[in-house]
C-alpha cells in the first residue's frame, strides 16, 4: 500500500522557524557563505572555479543517486567533443551542464522560474518530458525497499504546488525569514512535490545553489552542499521523512544550515589552495619557460587533465605549438604525460590531488 500521509503545505509555512538556535546557526552559516563569496571573487578568472568546482559538485550530487564515477573518468572525457569515458561520466557532465545553464539564466533574468527548472532538468535527463503526468511514483527506503512516501500523483496537483513554490522563490516579500532558512524550506518542498519522473534529487540540489545566486549570496555556483549531503546521506533522508511524518521542521533546517556552514569553510580552503598553486605555477613558468601566458595558466587549472586539443582551442595556437608547450611543462615537472589508447593526456598532478582529496577531508 502506498504511504501518503503528508499534505504538502502552501508556502510560506504558518510556523515560527526563527527560533534562537536556528537564528544562531543561520548567522554562522551566513558569515561563512559571505566569506566564501569574497574569496571566490578574488580569483581573477571565475571560469576556473565554475569549470572545476561545478564538475566536483556534479560528481558528488550524482553519487547521492548512486551514479558513481571516478576523477579519472571525468577528466579524460571531453564535453565539447561529446566524448565520455563511461555512462556515469556522461551523467555527471550533463549535471554540470544543467548547473551552468541554470546559473547563466538566473544571472541574466534575476529569476528562478518553473520554466528554468524544467529546462535544467531536460539537460540533466536528456529529454523534454517536463512534470510527471503519469501516476505511480513512490519514494522508498533505500535499505528496505519499503514505500515511505507518495508524492502528488496528478499533474494538476503538481502544477499547483510548483506554482506556489515558484512564487515563494521569487517574491521576497512573502516571508521575512533568513534566506538560508528559506533555502532549506524550498529544498524540502521541491523534494516532496517530486515533480519529475527522474532527476528530482539532482535538480533540487541545483536549485539550492541557484537560489543563493539569485539573491546575491553567491556570484558563482560553487557551494559544495552535495558533498555534505552525501557524507550524511542516512540523516538527510531521515530528516526529509521526519518532517513528513512528524513535522520536525526545526531539525531539518538546522541540518541544512550546518551543511552551508561546513561546506562554505571547506570550499574556502580549497579555493585558497588552488590560488596558491596557481601562483606557484605562474612563478615557475615565468622563470623556467619562454611561453608563459595567463590564458595557458587558466587552461592548466580548468582541466586537471588537459590535452593538446584543449590548448589549441582555448589559447588559439597551432597544434605543434600546443604540443611544444605541454611537452616542456612535462620536462619541467609541472605536468605528467599519460597515454591512453591513441590519446595523450597531460595531468596537473597537484590540482588533481587537491580535487581528489576534497571528498576525503573531514568537515568541521
Amino acid at each position: 500500500m502506498l504511504k501518503s500521509a503528508y499534505n504538502i503545505p502552501t508556502l510560506p509555512l504558518a510556523l515560527d522557524l526563527e527560533t534562537k538556535r536556528i537564528l544562531k546557526k543561520a548567522k554562522e552559516a551566513g558569515i561563512a557563505l559571505a566569506e566564501l563569496k569574497g574569496v571566490a571573487l578574488s580569483v581573477p578568472n571565475r571560469n576556473i572555479l565554475i569549470n572545476t568546482l561545478s564538475l566536483q559538485e556534479a560528481k558528488d550530487s550524482s553519487a547521492i543517486e548512486n551514479i558513481i564515477t571516478t576523477h579519472d573518468e571525468l577528466y579524460q572525457s571531453d564535453e565539447l567533443a561529446q566524448q565520455f569515458t563511461s555512462t556515469a561520466a556522461k551523467e555527471v557532465y550533463m549535471y554540470a551542464a544543467a548547473l551552468r545553464s541554470g546559473y547563466l539564466e538566473v544571472k541574466r533574468s534575476g529569476l528562478l522560474t518553473n520554466s528554468h527548472i524544467k529546462s535544467m532538468q531536460a539537460k540533466l535527463e536528456g529529454n523534454d518530458a517536463g512534470f510527471r503526468s503519469q501516476s505511480g511514483t513512490a519514494l522508498k527506503n533505500q535499505q528496505t525497499g519499503e514505500v515511505v512516501y507518495t508524492p502528488p500523483q496528478e499533474l494538476a496537483q503538481i502544477e499547483v504546488h510548483m506554482q506556489n513554490l515558484e512564487q515563494f522563490m521569487n517574491e521576497d516579500t512573502l516571508s521575512d525569514w533568513d534566506v538560508l532558512i528559506k533555502m532549506a524550506i524550498i529544498h524540502h518542498q521541491f523534494e516532496s512535490i517530486h515533480p519529475f519522473f527522474d532527476g528530482n534529487g539532482r535538480t533540487g540540489r541545483i536549485i539550492n545553489i541557484l537560489y543563493l545566486v539569485k539573491l546575491g549570496y553567491l556570484d558563482t555556483p560553487i557551494l559544495y552542499l552535495s558533498r555534505y549531503i552525501n557524507q550524511n546521506k542516512p540523516e538527510y533522508y531521515r530528516l526529509l521523512q521526519a518532517v513528513r511524518d512528524n513535522g520536525v521542521w526545526e531539525e531539518w533546517v538546522m541540518f541544512m544550515l550546518e551543511g552551508v556552514r561546513q561546506t562554505s569553510h571547506q570550499t574556502i580552503i580549497l579555493i585558497e589552495e588552488i590560488k596558491a598553486l596557481m601562483q606557484r605555477f605562474k612563478q615557475k613558468m615565468r622563470e623556467e619557460t619562454k611561453f608563459y601566458s595567463q590564458d595557458l595558466l587558466n587552461n592548466l587549472f580548468s582541466h586537471p587533465y588537459t590535452k593538446i586539443e584543449f590548448v589549441e582551442r582555448e589559447i588559439d595556437v597551432h597544434r605543434n605549438t600546443a604540443t611544444k608547450y605541454l611537452e616542456e611543462l612535462v620536462e619541467r615537472g609541472m605536468l605528467t604525460k599519460h597515454k591512453i589508447g591513441k590519446q595523450s593526456f597531460y595531468l596537473n598532478n597537484a590540482l588533481y590531488e587537491l580535487l581528489q582529496n576534497v571528498g576525503t577531508r573531514k568537515l568541521k
